[in-house]
């Protein structure tokens, strides 16, 4: 049972997953969580306006490097990887993020691809569901960016249909539109304009008419799940696989819109890095949920606690693939 650790460092915070996978005979996996653990680091921290990772953004994700690497001493964990994501791939000075994972950790970070983004974390986010639900659509609104994934899972094995990244997040959309607190109509209004407008290219890529059921990951869905389920502090094991009917959905993200920080600050499962930003994250939602019960006619969002951090871990743990051996009746290529 090989112990692996998958860490997801993207725009608004970075997420270590440490589990023991279990590799079935029909080859599916089933991970057992040693260790999840989130800190909001906001690497993606003025990259739109500079283009470059600011000095303070690369000290806390430093700091939680720091904190990782010994939980995974700790775990003896044997594999790990890092996936960078929205805010790495956008940054001219990327490279002093690289040389620092390498020097904490001892390992090359990746920065994936949008799309790469997307089919992990519809990997992660559709093994618990039960595969009659299926087709799904899969949404993971990040700090920069937000996934949209169709696709299918059998129980062993998830198929992608198709998948799109696109440059609207809960940190991004703060930062160029919803600068009030609370952002007034006019704000609101350039936001909803704007994020339909830069969505519409996924719709375009991603025919979402045939999806069954729409989920969404990641901590702009999971907060918005736990204010509207009324949850006094963060609990995850609840808030895993719920649903939300869409009225409820678009309600809770209002209020969240139009709240002033100070208010979202006092709310019990709130995460005070996600305080400033979960307006914006919300108003994606909202428009995910008009956009998706228009095209799809989906009555209802499930929530999954389970993401791109899976998907990672899942693909760490796969034994590397050897190089076909020759047939028979070839001789190898000595110049290859």
């Amino acid at each position: 049972m090989p112990r692996v650790a998958a860490i997801d460092c993207g725009t608004n915070s970075i997420r270590l997953l440490v589990a023991d996978v279990t590799v079935r005979e029909d080859g599916s996996q089933w991970l057992r969580d040693v260790h999840r653990e989130m800190r909001v680091n906001r690497l993606g921290q003025g990259v739109d306006a500079t283009g470059r990772l600011a000095p303070e953004s690369l000290a806390r994700t430093r700091e939680a490097l720091y904190a990782y690497g010994e939980m995974l001493r700790r775990t003896s964990t044997s594999t790990v990887r890092l996936c960078a994501t929205s805010a790495t791939r956008d940054a001219e000075n990327r490279e002093e993020f690289f040389g620092m994972v390498r020097d904490i950790l001892g390992i090359d970070a990746e920065v994936i691809t949008g799309d790469a983004e997307a089919r992990l974390s519809f990997a992660g986010a559709v093994a618990d569901l039960d595969p009659d639900e299926g087709p799904f659509v899969v949404a993971d609104v990040g700090g920069g960016s937000t996934e949209l994934v169709t696709g299918t899972w059998d129980a062993v094995h998830a198929d992608v249909a198709a998948a799109y990244s696109s440059n609207v997040g809960c940190v991004r959309l703060t930062e160029k539109i919803l600068h009030d607190d609370p952002p007034g109509p006019d704000q609101i209004r350039e936001a909803e304009d704007f994020t339909r407008a830069t969505l519409a290219a996924a719709f375009d890529a991603v025919d979402v008419e045939q999806a069954q059921t729409w989920v969404a990951v990641a901590g702009t869905a999971t907060t918005i799940a736990a204010v509207a389920m009324g949850l006094r502090s963060y609990d995850a094991d609840r808030i895993h696989l719920a649903r939300l009917g869409l009225d409820e959905v678009r309600e809770t993200c209002r209020r969240l819109e139009s709240m002033p920080r100070a208010e979202r600050a006092d709310l019990g499962p709130m995460h005070p890095g996600r305080v400033d930003v979960i307006g914006a994250g919300s108003l994606v939602i909202r428009v995910l949920a008009d956009e998706l019960a228009e095209r799809a006619g989906v009555t209802e969002l499930v929530i999954s606690e389970h993401d791109i951090l899976d998907g990672i871990a899942r693909e760490a743990a796969r034994p590397p693939q050897a190089d076909p051996e020759p047939a028979p009746d070839e001789e190898p290529d000595p110049e290859a």
